[in-house]
Formats: C-alpha cells, structure tokens, sequence
C-alpha cells in the first residue's frame, strides 16, 4: 500500500504507531542535526522529522528533498514537543525510518500556499498546481458538497435527473451561440446549448413531470467576474404549476442548501419579493444589493425649476443616495467619486454633492445656483442627519441615470463595509418587462427567452402594447447578484405564436426554428413553469469569492481562452477539409 493513513488524519490518539504516509512536500527546514519537513496531501499537512543522530544517512537524503517532491514515507508516530495549534495534526509527528521518492518535482513557479506569490494569468497556465492549494481545493470541495445536497434535495422532492444533449439546433434569440460543424452534414451546424431550455419543456410534454440536470451550458459573450463561456446550471422544470409552487419549492431548497452546505439558517419568513419596476425605482438593479440601505431618493420637485442650475432643470431624472456619515470627505475623496461616475464604464456626466453639517445646515457643490430652503428642503427629503453626505446623479434618459447611480451606491456601501460577504440577504424580483428594445436589432427582443408566458391579465396587450405587457416571470437575487432565474412558460401553440410575431418572426421562421416546439405542444402540453440556478454563483458567494474562476476547476480567462491548454487553437488543414470549412484571411489593421 502507498498508505495507510492520510496526512490530516493523524491524532495524539494514534500515538506509537506505524504508519505509511504519501504526498508532496510543503516545506523543508533544517534545524541542527534534525531536518523537518512538512508533508501535504489533499486532507492536511503531517510532519515528518529525520534525525542525523538515529540514521544519518536518511537524514542526508532527506535534506536533498524539494519543494513539491512525492514521498512515501514510514515511521512512528509520536506526540510533538513544540505543538502547532493553526493545524489538525499540530499535536504529533511522524519519526521517519523510511523513505521512497516516488517522483521529483521541478521548482514551481508559485508559491503552493494560501497566500501565493502567483498572479492570476500564472496561476491559471499552472491550474494543476494552483488546484494544490488548500484555499482552492476547499472551494472544490465546497462544489461536490453542493452538488450532493441539490440532488438529495430535489431526489425528496420528485425530481428526475435527465441529461440532454450537448449537440442542438441554433437559435437566434438570447446569446451567441458557440458552433460546432458537421462533418457528416457539410455546411450545417450544431450549436452547444445556452440552456436546455426547449429540450426540458418538451420533457414536460413527455409526463416526467418534474426534471433536474446539474448541466453544462455555453454563452459566447462578453466575460467579467461572474460569467465564463462554458458554466453549470442547476436546471430544474415542473408541470402542474403556477408561479408561487415554482418560488415556494427553490425558496425551500435555497434555505436547506444554506442551511446543510454554510451552516446558515435563513429562519422560516419568506424572501422578500419586488417587482422590477419598484427594484429599478429604488436601487437601480434588477439584482439590488439588499445587504445595506442607501436607497434611491427620486428629486425632481425639490430640485428641477427650482434654481437657476441647468443641468438639474433639463434633467428627465433626478436621484440621490444619502451616505451616512461621509459630509467629512474631503474635496479629494469627492473629486475621486466624480472621477468614478464619469468614467466609461459608468458614463455619467458629472456629481453633485451636499454635505449636512453638524449645525444641520446644508454645504453643497450646487450653493449658488439655490437658496438655502430648497437646500433644507432637499436635507429633508433625503432624511439625511448631521455628518452625512448626499451624492446626486441626473441625466436625460432614467434608467441610465439610474443605473449609474446604482453603481455609486455600491461603490460606497463597499467603502463603508456594508457589502459583509458573511451577511446574506436574498430576495425575488418578479413582474419583469416582457419585451425590450433592441437597438441594435431594431424590434423588440424578449428580455428572458421566447417562451416565457405573460402575465394572464397582460395577454390583452401583446397586440394593442406589447412594450407594457409583464412576463410571469422571476429572479432570485442573494448580495446583489442574480443567482437564479425562471418563469411559468407557454403551454399554448397559439400563445407561443402570438409571441413570436410580436418579436418579428414571420410565421414561416418561426415554425423553421421552433416547430418542433409548436408542433409538441399541439400533443397535450401541460402548463410547466422552471427555474435555473448558476452553481458557479451559488459557489462562489458561499466561497466568499468575488469571482466565479476559483470555484471552477479549469476556467477561462478574460478573453476566453484555457491559457493552460492554449484553447481555442488552430487546427490542420487537413480536419478543416473535411469539415468543408474555407478559412478567410484576416485583414490587419496598420
């Protein structure tokens, strides 16, 4: 046997025993006529202790070990004179009397510690070794644990776990699709699936009733934190349901995992829900961080046509956050905010400030163009106290204003400490828009996918106003970060026909794209509603991580590439051949 026992299992209990232990070194140190080295595997850190005294020559070979190195070592165990508390195995040692290097290692080109010298692109070209620390490993180990509890969870609950292909039909709707040509099909395409969207409706359609797939899906869009091109759904649909039995069911399985996986009890009230129209009303978001205060305060009657000010008095919009205790940052920290709102990325045109002084009177970046009763009158509105700061955005169009002010409300909750990744607060934001505006594409897009229903009293609309019409559809959103979403979907063929001539499909396309679909529902369709949960989201916010990469085993970079594998490449001439795929000369810019 290579062991016997692991290098985080050894106690005082199994003092004075043999043991064989395997694993990689972690440290080395030489100490007098005694070389000390610690040993790691995947369950802890043991020490091993190689005395010149008992056997010189084991401890000369011993001190010609490296970081990194595979041992299978023999020894003893014994209690430790000098114990470590910040380990399990503190307490005792191993005296080796045996040792097999099984493989030398190079030196890596990071430190293999929780507090690495390696930055990120170095870490992920190394991934097989960055995956030896135990802060990544634990995150891991923190995903099988998740993925155990959601299929013991939905198993009590009457689920199915059903695999759907990998190899579907492209849509136009959603996200880019990731192609995949045929070589038996020259010229067409697969495309690998955003969602199992269509096939689980038609599992609905099956009988199965109540399905779930822990599944691989792939989107190939733009990355930030908490997106990668290929990532893991929690996908789950039911029949016989309304909007309620869909929430209540994930409500109840969002309690159990943080109750089973973190150890957290959410107690037994139910989320808060919002409808998305008071969501962007109030913060900005339809994910609003709901960990902190800092609300929206709208100020158009205080403050437009009441001064001379006149970005204020062609303003559509008007809003403020009052930050508690800040009217002591200085002209810097506030040129700094101003800076951070009229960045790109943010694109606001500029920031009015105020600060509410100890005496209550009110000092702001706009003094000279109000008097001091609308001053005191904003005080009010604002509800702001002595000490406080309020920050002001406007702008010609509302939503970007409010987005952007959104942006600086979670900038300062963070500055604050009020964004606790050990405080959790979730909540439902329902009665989203059924339709967008697309500038792009110029007609109106579905703001989830074509085939969420519409709210029963909105069916009215979908030919008179469809830009009013509301989806029976909901989020789930835990720290500001949208971890799940579904609706209640279509059941009918004459409904779902409805909505895609509102999104622009002729009859003809339609039934090109989606027949399938249609022509199924024509069989008897029950109505079926679903919900999605991101199982790199759920992780990483149980993780304490800010982005999803340290939860996945392999992930891609910013720009989408396995910068350890060096994917995507290029392939021979030979493989395009066969695919019947001419590759075009890409023009360089001077």
């Amino acid at each position: 046997m290579y062991r016997t026992k692991t290098c985080g299992e050894l106690r005082l209990a199994n003092v004075g025993e043999q043991v064989v232990l395997a694993g990689w070194v972690q440290r080395l140190r030489k100490m007098g006529g005694m070389t000390f080295v610690d040993l790691r595997d995947r369950y802890g850190i043991t020490q091993l202790v190689f005395n010149t005294e008992t056997d010189a020559a084991l401890c000369e070979r011993a001190n010609q070990l490296g970081r990194e190195y595979v041992l299978q070592v023999t020894g003893s165990v014994n209690e430790r004179f000098s114990k470590n508390d910040k380990i399990p195995t503190g307490d005792i040692e191993v005296i080796v009397n045996e040792l097999v290097v099984l493989n030398e290692s190079l030196t890596p080109p990071f430190i293999i510690e929780d507090e690495t010298d390696g930055g990120d692109d170095l870490r992920m070209k190394y991934r097989f070794l960055d995956l030896r620390r135990n802060c990544v490993r634990r995150n891991m180990e923190l995903r099988h644990k998740m993925t155990l509890e959601v299929r013991r969870f939905l198993d009590e609950k009457g689920f199915l776990e059903i695999e759907t292909p990998a190899l579907i039909g492209s849509t136009p709707e959603g996200a880019r699709d990731f192609v995949v040509p045929s070589r038996m099909n020259p010229g067409c395409f697969y495309a690998l699936p955003q969602s199992p969207q269509t096939l689980k409706q038609l599992l609905m359609v099956a009988g199965m009733d109540r399905y779930f797939q822990i599944v691989k899906c792939f989107r190939d869009e733009d990355l930030r934190a908490d997106r990668q091109p290929e990532f893991t759904q929690i996908d789950c649909e039911m029949s016989f349901v309304e909007q309620d039995d869909v929430i209540n069911t994930f409500e109840e399985m969002t309690k159990y995992l943080f109750k089973s996986v973190r150890g957290v009890d959410l107690g037994e009230e139910p989320f808060l829900r919002l409808s998305w129209a008071e969501a962007m009303r109030r913060f900005g978001s339809d994910k609003p961080d709901m960990r902190f205060g800092m609300e929206f305060v709208e100020l158009m009657d205080q403050l437009k046509g009441t001064g001379t000010f006149g970005v204020f008095n062609e303003a559509v919009y008007i809003g403020g956050i009052c930050v508690p205790g800040c009217a002591v940052y200085t002209r810097k920290q506030l040129d700094e905010l101003t800076d951070f709102v009229r960045s790109p990325q943010i694109g606001a045109k500029g920031l009015v400030y105020a600060r509410v002084q100890e005496d209550g009177s009110v000092k702001s970046s706009v003094d000279k163009f109000y008097d001091a009763a609308v001053l005191n009158g904003l005080k009010d509105k604002m509800q702001a106290r002595p000490g406080d700061l309020i920050l002001i955005i406007s702008g010609p169009d509302t939503q970007k204003a409010r987005k952007q002010l959104c942006e600086l409300r979670l900038l300062m909750g963070g500055r604050l400490g009020l964004r606790d990744k050990n405080k959790f607060a979730l909540l439902w934001v329902v009665d989203f828009p059924m339709f967008e505006w697309s500038e792009e594409e110029s007609r109106l897009m579905a703001m989830h996918h074509p085939f969420t229903a519409p709210k029963p009293e909105d069916v009215g609309l979908l030919d008179s106003a469809p830009e009013r019409v509301c989806a029976n559809a909901y989020d789930m959103v835990c720290n500001g970060v949208e971890v799940g979403g579904g609706s209640i979907r279509i059941h009918d063929a004459e409904l779902q026909a409805k909505i895609f001539k509102a999104l622009g499909f002729t009859q003809e396309s339609a039934q090109e794209q989606f027949g399938f679909l249609m022509n199924a529902f024509k069989y008897g369709a029950p109505p079926h509603g679903g919900l999605a949960y991101g199982l790199d989201r759920w992780v990483s916010i149980f993780a304490g991580l800010d982005s999803i990469r340290d939860c996945i085993a392999f992930p891609k970079n910013n720009n989408g590439r396995d910068v350890m594998l060096d994917a995507p490449s290029t392939v021979d001439q030979k493989q395009l051949d066969e695919l019947h795929i001419a590759l075009q000369p890409i023009e360089k810019n001077d």
